[in-house]
């Protein structure tokens, strides 16, 4: 649930409402949306450590859910943006700075990690993340469907791998943000994405080393 800043400005222009993938919505009138609806109204209080918060009587793994959807939503959404800048020839390996490389498996289609570049490492991460969104056993939409027992494995890898796309973007594409004037949405986004994720213990702290600096930067100055 971005701010209404983030939404606006991601959703006005041509440049703006740009998506790496098609945007994963959640159908109008089921509880999802409505819990969509209560994360978006307690965002414009600007409390973002309240606003992660499980509300009253939620069920945990619905509330992962929508905001796992979200979240998926806001990085195709801040991706798209600088998607010109991030190329085969400039980003030819999938990195968040010179210490970090990632190599991408599904256990799947591709069972052993391969090395590849940043936009295909990121095509085929948002393809799979898309991929269980769409699958109703792991993401239910129906009222009364259960959720399955390996529910929270898949949303934890989901959360884990999107987080590369943050630290990438930070790392190699940060300047390309500034000139476009996103960067105030850019933090405001994973500064409620970290927050979510820890709220709930979703990312092993050495998954979120990249960014270190960054989240506790970002957290004392909430404190």
């Amino acid at each position: 649930m971005a701010s209404k800043a983030l939404r606006l400005c991601l959703c006005s222009g041509n440049r703006s409402s740009k998506t790496f993938k098609p945007k994963k919505n959640i159908p109008e009138g089921s509880h999802q949306y409505e819990l969509l609806k209560h994360a978006e109204a307690t965002l414009g209080s600007g409390n973002l450590r309240q606003a992660v918060m499980l509300p009253e009587g939620e069920d945990l793994n619905e509330w992962i859910a929508v905001n796992t959807v979200d979240f998926f939503n806001q990085i195709n959404m801040l991706y798209g943006t600088i998607t010109e800048f991030c190329t085969e020839t400039s980003c030819s390996v999938m990195s968040a700075g010179p210490r970090y490389e990632y190599h991408w498996a599904d256990g799947t289609n591709i069972k052993k990690p391969i090395k590849c570049s940043a936009p295909k490492y990121i095509d085929y991460l948002m393809t799979w993340v898309q991929d269980q969104l769409d699958d109703e056993t792991l993401f239910p939409s129906k009222i009364g469907v259960p959720f399955p027992k390996n529910f929270m494995s898949v949303a934890k890898t989901i959360l884990k791998r999107l987080f590369r796309v943050y630290a990438h973007i930070y790392h190699q594409h940060f300047d390309s943000v500034m000139q476009l004037q996103e960067e105030a949405h850019l933090n405001t986004s994973f500064k409620h994405f970290i927050f979510f994720v820890q709220e709930f213990n979703l990312i092993d702290r050495r998954e979120l080393a990249p960014l270190q600096d960054l989240i506790e930067k970002l957290g004392s100055k909430d404190r």
